[in-house]
């Protein structure tokens, strides 16, 4: 078949003919923004780093056909691997302060191998999904092992909590030392508080000091007891914290929500990722939008639903114009860790927001919010984001 000029050229620019290329269509290509349309090729070299995409005319011979969707690997920005053991264990729709008091009394029952198989396979199955990289809560180094492995991009944030004052410095170093353990090993890692309910004034100081220590994350308006404690000293975490035996008379009510009394510790810190914000307000996501630092708001619907039986307003956060990312929380408050299974959640719940605009929060925001837009969530030269094939109502990891 006769080439025309501008094909030749095209070509000859690209090397398309090389044997070395990889060159994939699809029904339709996400590149971590919009959607290119069905003439489109995406061109990879031998290592799968992305070389262009071309009008499928360019392209040549060799073209593997690609049945549905084709979009970068998916950033799961909020895990709790360690949890991975208690898949089942805690009943649906206690609220949050229960939740949490389950959580507390049942994470260190099995054995250790135990909770490292439970791991194991939660990392198998998301890499099967197409999950690439993943900020995960940790409170130990029980992950270790795993995140040493080839083949996933982990940033391991290591909890920090005590909400008495006069605790803050042993908590401190004890986080410090977990810490330690990832970085020896060269693996990123952020030490950050756990929620507003469970970290002093004085340990939040403590955090917000911390240099070369981001991004920070946080658990965020995830009750509506949150709220009630920073403004007026009432609600279900009273309770919570009676059970344990906690004297938290040394706590001083704000009069304001508990994000507008917590974030501006971090007003030096240049990129935060909130987490949930199943209760947060217009008037929160404006507060925290309007400050000079990068906000990343992460929603974990099927983790809401779970466990407070409710969805965060998603269309107030795209109105004030937030920076929204996915997660999948843990198995102890999910039926699976699915970044798939979060988009279609949205999707069911919020029909009206385009399936574009939330591959782009389970993509480049994600890798944005985690620090890793240079390699991964988007189809860019030079990029090494990993492939996710959408098919049939499913997704999962496309190799070559």
């Amino acid at each position: 078949m006769p080439i025309n000029k501008k094909g030749e050229a095209a070509r000859s620019f690209l090397n398309v003919n090389s044997e070395s290329m990889i060159k994939l269509t699809a029904g339709d290509i996400f590149d971590g923004q919009k959607f290119l349309g069905a003439d489109r090729c995406l061109i990879l070299d031998e290592d799968g780093a992305v070389s262009a995409i071309v009008p499928r005319s360019w392209a040549g011979e060799g073209i593997i056909e690609v049945e549905g969707w084709l979009c970068p690997g998916f950033i799961n920005t909020h895990c709790h691997l360690e949890l991975s053991h208690m898949k089942g264990l805690i009943p649906e729709g206690t609220g949050l302060p229960l939740f949490l008091q389950s959580v507390m009394e049942q994470r260190e029952t099995p054995p250790p191998e135990a909770v490292l198989d439970a791991m194991d396979k939660a990392v198998a199955a998301m890499k099967a999904e197409g999950i690439v990289a993943v900020g995960d809560i940790c409170n130990t180094a029980a992950s270790l092992p795993l995140k040493t492995r080839p083949g996933m991009y982990w940033h391991s944030f290591v909890e920090c909590m005590g909400f008495i004052d006069a605790a803050a410095p042993r908590r401190l170093e004890h986080s410090l030392a977990v810490l330690a353990r990832f970085r020896e090993k060269g693996m990123p890692g952020s030490l950050v508080p756990h929620a507003p309910y469970s970290v002093s004034a004085t340990l939040f100081k403590l955090l917000a000091g911390m240099e070369n220590n981001i991004p920070v994350t946080i658990h965020n308006q995830e009750s509506a007891s949150e709220d009630s404690l920073y403004r007026s000293k009432t609600g279900a975490f009273l309770d919570f914290y009676k059970h344990f035996n906690m004297d938290i008379s040394g706590f001083g009510m704000t009069g304001k929500t508990s994000l507008q009394s917590y974030l501006p510790y971090f007003s030096s810190t240049p990129r935060m990722l909130l987490v949930h914000n199943t209760y947060t307000q217009p008037e929160d996501i404006r507060y925290a939008t309007a400050r000079e630092q990068e906000i990343f708001w992460c929603l974990c619907p099927n983790a809401n639903l779970y466990i407070e039986s409710r969805l965060p307003d998603v269309t107030a956060f795209i109105s004030e114009g937030a920076r929204i990312t996915l997660g999948t929380d843990s198995l102890a408050s999910n039926r699976q860790l699915s970044i798939w299974a979060e988009i279609n959640t949205i999707h069911q719940h919020f029909p009206e927001i385009p399936m574009a605009t939330i591959l782009q929060w389970a993509t480049l925001n994600g890798a944005k919010a985690l620090g890793i837009s240079a390699t991964y969530g988007s189809l860019e030269k030079g990029k090494k984001p990993g492939l996710v094939q959408i098919h049939n109502g499913n997704a999962k990891a496309y190799t070559i």
